[in-house]
């Protein structure tokens, strides 16, 4: 006797799941249920709809309910939002948003997938505001791409820096909006550790993006043509998208009684099994085990979405593939930059009292020689003892996405920062190095953990020469004379042999350069000569951008827009 699967929400988790266990098993009856009109379509692509790059709606969908039906002979039920589970009768029930009506459907087994919705929080005015949008789905697309075609708005107000809102930002610029963009931390994208981050908070700026940190919205006025900060800014506007995050679509859970985490998130095994044996859960809407600690989190990804729906299905086929937790790789554009991180960052590290250690490093994309190279900011974070790769973030112009690839391959295949140099990479002068930045991350990270050398941090070296500590910067006379940190020495590293005698010799010397080579270079010659020696991870690069986002940030301050 053929079994019954009923799957509620499609896209990435239900879609996929869907397909595969009717490739497992012809005989099954599927029963798809989806309270939209639309069952598969590219999430990741509607700001670029929106913004005009991608020009065809069509290409968003995937599949449509016609075409997946006639394909995978799937029963799918669209505008059919699922409102109750039970449990002991294995039903549920469905109401039929069309004809308004509701009837019930038994199942033999269930796959919860119904995602993630906007966070909307009650904002004064939040309900007066008639131009405020958020975007998670197709119709939330139609409506601020129709407000945007029929209004053209010249102010557009994005709240919330993470990547959707990041991209949301760069999409309406695109089409000519003043855009401000406005985060109550104090950096965009949260995977991205600060000075990372600051990194792109200098491109949003080069593009004419009004970047507005560590302040929160504190109301809206006028019908939303007025947004108040809680620093007292007032910003003018005519189109406001709200992006603060997503929230797990989690009520037919509880109220289905299956266990919940403290984040809202569906608790599932390994398997992808609830606490009921009948019930998985896949997608957005579940708790996942961090790849890297272990630990319970919330990873709204596309990719662990797809992964689970094809593992779910195996396993209800007993295959018993288990999911072992989500790495959080993830990429976005941001105007002429390409930003990606994978694994964990400094901030979940600290947060979970993780011992770690942290290389920069600022290799060209491809050949330096050859026309086109661009700086890539690639930082690596790892174990100090036994070169454990943690995670790894890259912000460039060019190559970034396929270092951090490499970079999460490794770590899912167990190797440490010393397997790193030994990659064999692709080299052609167009595409990347002899030494590609991947390989000089990894010798970098392998001279710490084999004792070559030891590092100071961007955030700790201001500190170090205020208590009268001696720093070298081993640049030539124009890069310093350029800018250079505070209390610095001017020797460039080819003149170092000569100016040892000027030395202290029983004390920490720090050492510098531009992005941190000639650094290391200078800090190997004090320590064979006998001197104790330390140099500045990634160089003045890497503080500069700290301290100008830091300048850039407090310029901003008091500033007020009030047209719009």
């Amino acid at each position: 006797m053929s079994k019954k699967i009923v799957i509620v929400g499609g896209v990435a988790g239900g879609s996929t799941a869907a397909a595969r266990l009717r490739r497992l098993d012809e005989t099954a009856e599927i029963v798809m249920f989806d309270k939209g009109e639309y069952i598969s379509y590219a999430n990741c692509g509607l700001p670029y709809y929106i913004g005009g790059t991608i020009e065809d709606r069509k290409k968003l969908l995937v599949q449509t309910p016609e075409s997946m039906a006639a394909r995978y002979n799937v029963d799918i039920r669209t505008l059919s939002e699922v409102t109750r589970i039970d449990r002991e009768n294995k039903t549920i029930s469905v109401h039929d948003l069309s004809s308004d009506q509701t009837y019930e459907e038994t199942y033999d087994q269930l796959i919860l997938s119904p995602g993630a919705r906007p966070i909307v929080p009650p904002i004064p005015g939040i309900d007066e505001a008639k131009a405020l949008f958020t975007l998670r789905t197709i119709p939330d697309t139609d409506r601020i791409k129709a407000y945007v075609d029929e209004q053209k708005p010249s102010e557009a107000v994005v709240i919330g820096g993470g990547f959707i809102g990041v991209e949301m930002a760069e999409n309406l610029r695109d089409v000519g909006m003043n855009v401000t963009l406005i985060e109550m931390a104090n950096q965009i994208m949260p995977p991205l550790d600060y000075e990372m981050a600051a990194i792109v908070h200098q491109q949003l700026r080069d593009k004419g993006v009004n970047l507005i940190l560590n302040d929160g919205v504190k109301a809206f006025k006028n019908n939303g043509t007025k947004v108040l900060t809680q620093n007292g800014k007032v910003i003018g506007t005519n189109l406001i998208i709200l992006s603060i995050g997503v929230r797990p679509e989690n009520e037919l859970a509880v109220n289905a009684g299956l266990s919940v985490g403290t984040r809202g998130g569906i608790q599932v095994d390994e398997y992808l099994q609830t606490s009921d044996p009948s019930i998985y859960a896949i997608g957005d809407a579940i708790e996942v085990k961090c790849y890297i600690n272990k630990q319970t989190t919330m990873i709204p990804l596309a990719w662990p979405a797809n992964r689970q729906g094809r593992l779910v299905a195996d396993n209800m086929y007993g295959k018993y593939t288990p999911y072992n937790g989500t790495l959080g790789t993830s990429i976005a554009k941001v105007f002429d930059y390409t930003v990606s991180t994978t694994g964990n960052n400094e901030k979940t590290l600290k947060s979970l009292g993780i011992n770690y250690e942290v290389v920069h490093v600022h290799p060209s994309s491809h050949a330096g020689y050859y026309p086109g190279a661009s700086p890539i900011a690639l930082k690596l974070i790892f174990d100090q003892e036994t070169g454990k790769i943690f995670g790894a973030q890259a912000v460039g112009k060019n190559g970034v996405d396929k270092r951090i690839d490499v970079i999460a391959t490794a770590i899912k295949g167990d190797l440490t920062v010393l397997d790193l140099p030994d990659l064999e990479l692709a080299y052609a002068p167009p595409y990347s190095s002899a030494k590609d930045p991947v390989n000089m991350a990894g010798y970098v990270a392998s001279n710490i953990v084999e004792g070559l050398i030891e590092t100071v941090q961007w955030h700790e070296i201001d500190a170090i020469v205020e208590n009268g500590r001696t720093l070298i910067d081993v640049r030539n006379s124009s890069e310093f004379k350029k800018g250079y940190i505070n209390g610095a020495i001017n020797i460039p590293v080819d003149d170092l042999r000569s100016h040892l005698h000027e030395l202290p010799q029983n004390e920490t010397i720090y050492v510098h350069c531009q992005v941190g080579l000639r650094g290391y270079i200078a800090t190997r010659i004090l320590r064979e000569n006998g001197f104790i020696a330390v140099n500045l991870d990634g160089g003045y690069r890497t503080y500069d951008q700290v301290i100008r986002d830091k300048l850039d940030s407090i310029s901003n301050k008091g500033v007020s827009k009030t047209n719009g």
